[in-house]
């Protein structure tokens, strides 16, 4: 079950408006509690993930808190899908750099203080975070579906091994919504476009990925836009998955 709105203004009350605007977009997509819809039953769980890019070129957006702004974002929407008041996060360049938890009682300042504590800031290697949620997923137990936000400013430095994962991952109840930040026209998110598109079900069972791109400056895309961005993808590749019988009931 979500959370109420009375349990967010108690444990974050900076988080109300995201919340709200949060729910306005799932109903909208047929998803949120109260919602009706042709994709399954309304306000049922969904385990969401957050993975952050920390490689090099991130670094302005760290220091702007736009990867703060994101990681809120994310869970004012993750109130509406799981009931644990929290989300399982990635921090990725090279390797892993992190792998945490960000919760609605102590969101604030929180990436600050995860990255105060990591290292150097490396190259971008998506398939290592994928790998790592795809444990995260498998050792947790659940039948639930899955979101997971995936958030970088460039392509890999192994493009073969991500799409082999992105290919391999379709077989499980993983959606991996990709989210780009820097310049739109950067060749860099080429590799994410195609990825995007990748045939069905040539190369895997359902469209299990998706793509969009939040510009230079991603703290100014408006709330309801962005979460209508995150979630636009999502029920179609469910209703695909259940026909699939990779999400079970």
């Amino acid at each position: 079950m979500p959370l109420s709105l009375r349990k967010v203004e108690e444990t974050a009350p900076a988080l109300v408006s995201l919340y709200k605007t949060a729910g306005e977009s799932l109903r909208r997509h047929g998803m949120g509690d109260g919602a009706g819809g042709p994709h399954g039953p309304a306000g049922e769980r969904v385990a969401v993930y957050l993975v952050v890019d920390y490689s090099g070129s991130m670094k302005p957006y760290y220091a702007d808190g736009s990867v703060q702004a994101l990681a809120d974002r994310v869970l004012g929407l993750s109130a509406h899908l799981d009931d644990d008041g929290r989300v399982p996060v990635v921090f990725f360049s090279t390797d892993i750099d992190c792998e945490t938890d960000i919760a609605l009682a102590d969101h604030q300042g929180r990436v600050d203080r995860i990255v105060a504590g990591l290292g150097h800031m490396g190259k971008t290697s998506y398939h290592l975070a994928m790998d790592a949620v795809i444990d995260h997923y498998l050792d947790s137990g659940t039948r639930a579906p899955a979101l997971v936000v995936f958030q970088t400013d460039g392509g890999p430095i192994n493009k073969l091994a991500a799409e082999r994962y992105v290919c391999k991952a379709a077989r499980l109840p993983i959606f991996w919504q990709f989210v780009g930040f820097g310049d739109p026209d950067s060749r860099q998110f080429d590799f994410l476009r195609r990825l995007d598109e990748l045939a069905v079900p040539a190369k895997r069972p359902v469209d299990n990925a998706g793509f969009f791109h939040a510009g230079k400056d991603p703290r100014r895309v408006p709330d309801a836009e962005l979460y209508d961005r995150l979630v636009a993808e999502f029920p179609a590749w469910l209703a695909a998955a259940r026909a699939q019988g990779i999400v079970r009931a």
